[in-house]
């Protein structure tokens, strides 16, 4: 009974052996770099259900649609992110407040935003994203990591988009 129990608790502490032709450092930093855009991407998607929610005003049904189709985009990004981090050989996020601990773009629990308040924090938001996203790619480059670089590539343009909108929502006319 003992050699099972403890034979559970070695596989439970067993480090992930996931093959893969990058170093260990690489494994280290890139999937550092990928856990922190998890818990970011996570928060924007948050705040922006939290924005599409809570959007009031005369714009209200296109606003609210466009965050909607937004907070969908950032939504889809976090199994892919994750799963990334695994096929490195490394872990992921494992609960709120694992990603509370690694998230770098702030909250809003205002209990009431303007409308253009909102568009304009997410537009901050997503160019955040973005030059976060842009330093993970230069370190995946660093580490010849060409996967997770040409995935970055593609969510760098769809935040890049994102930003975009929310600019021109967002511009007096």
């Amino acid at each position: 009974m003992t050699t099972t129990l403890e034979s559970t608790l070695a596989r439970r502490q067993a480090p992930l052996r996931t093959p893969t032709a990058l170093g260990a450092d690489a494994r280290r930093d890139i999937g550092a770099g990928l856990a922190a855009l998890l818990a970011d991407s996570f928060a924007l998607y948050l705040k922006t259900k939290n924005f599409h929610w809570h959007m009031s005003g005369p714009h209200f049904r296109d606003y609210h649609l466009m965050l909607d189709e937004q907070s969908d985009q950032v939504f889809a990004l976090t199994d892919p992110l994750a799963e990334r981090a695994r096929k490195l050989g490394g872990s992921t996020l494992r609960s709120i407040g694992d990603i509370s601990r690694h998230q770098r773009l702030s909250d809003n629990d205002a209990p009431f935003v303007t409308p253009g308040d909102m568009l304009a924090e997410l537009r901050e938001d997503n160019l955040r994203l973005v030059d976060y996203m842009r330093a993970t790619h230069a370190m995946c480059d660093a580490h010849g990591d060409v996967a997770t670089a040409s995935l970055l590539e593609n969510w760098i343009d769809e935040a890049e988009r994102r930003a975009w909108f929310l600019f021109e929502t967002g511009r007096a006319a």
